[in-house]
């Protein structure tokens, strides 16, 4: 494949389009373009940083490599996803790190070994950057799940409290902010999927095409992929729903809604 090489001319290009979005914030008082800058600096310096990483991890090519950086990446997305609500819990890390965990293996090894055939099993070149996309997506899904039902049982603890009082189980009374929560987890990934190919070309698709691979060998590897995603981000919210739900209800269907808190900055 003729892959185009970029250098630091067009690198520098590429970023006068974010100076002249931060100029236009600046211009109009929006107050963004410090975030903004920041956030470029960040993702030139992570990603620069990734590149040697991997770089590294595709040489030495060994399975305990690739499972340290599959730990590493699991521990950094469950903190991503337990920071983003605006309350949380004792325990909250430990449950998105074993939803996240669980979905993100499942689901890779299953585009990994069924769908692609990757051998050996752990070839860096394909688990890393699979487990990437699905841990990318999935967190946003569990966060807002987690948002959601955190706020709901919190802010509708007086009705929550009066149907267990009526006889409803800690699975009923909780059943509509479940359902809300998982919705919202999963709204993100539902619009991603409605609007493939009509008002986007998702990134895997766009990056196979611009490093020379035929369109429809680029549709298919991006079909697998969202659907990967789509599955990761549902089974995660779900299992990180089950386990909100479980840590705040005990074994007497009492909400504990005193071990919710409000999350610091």
């Amino acid at each position: 494949m003729n892959v185009i090489e970029l250098g630091p001319i067009d690198l520098a290009v590429a970023s006068a389009l974010v100076l002249l979005a931060g100029g236009l914030s600046l211009a109009l008082g929006l107050g963004l373009e410090r975030r903004l800058l920041w956030a470029a600096v960040r993702t030139v310096v992570q990603l620069t940083l990734l590149g040697y990483v991997l770089t590294w991890v595709f040489g030495v090519d060994r399975p305990l490599v690739v499972m340290v950086m599959a730990a590493v990446m699991t521990l950094a997305a469950a903190r991503a996803a337990v920071r983003r609500p605006s309350r949380r819990y004792r325990g909250a890390f430990g449950h998105a790190f074993v939803a996240l965990l669980t979905t993100g293996l499942v689901t890779t090894a299953v585009v990994t070994q069924v769908v692609v055939g990757v051998e050996p099993w752990y070839r860096p070149q394909y688990v890393i950057p699979l487990l990437g996309m699905v841990f990318g997506n999935s967190l946003t899904g569990i966060a807002l799940c987690m948002d959601h039902l955190l706020e709901a049982f919190d802010a509708d603890r007086a009705q929550i409290e009066l149907a267990l009082a009526l006889g409803a189980t800690a699975h009923e009374a909780s059943q509509h902010a479940v359902k809300e929560a998982l919705r919202r987890g999963l709204i993100p990934i539902i619009n991603a999927m409605s609007v493939a190919g009509i008002v986007s070309l998702p990134g895997m698709m766009t990056g196979q095409i611009l490093a020379g691979s035929p369109p429809l060998t680029a549709v298919a590897y991006q079909v697998v992929v969202m659907f990967m995603i789509a599955a990761g981000t549902s089974l995660g919210s779900m299992m990180a729903a089950l386990l909100v739900r479980r840590r705040l209800f005990n074994e007497r269907h009492q909400l504990r809604a005193e071990l919710i808190e409000a999350q610091r900055d």
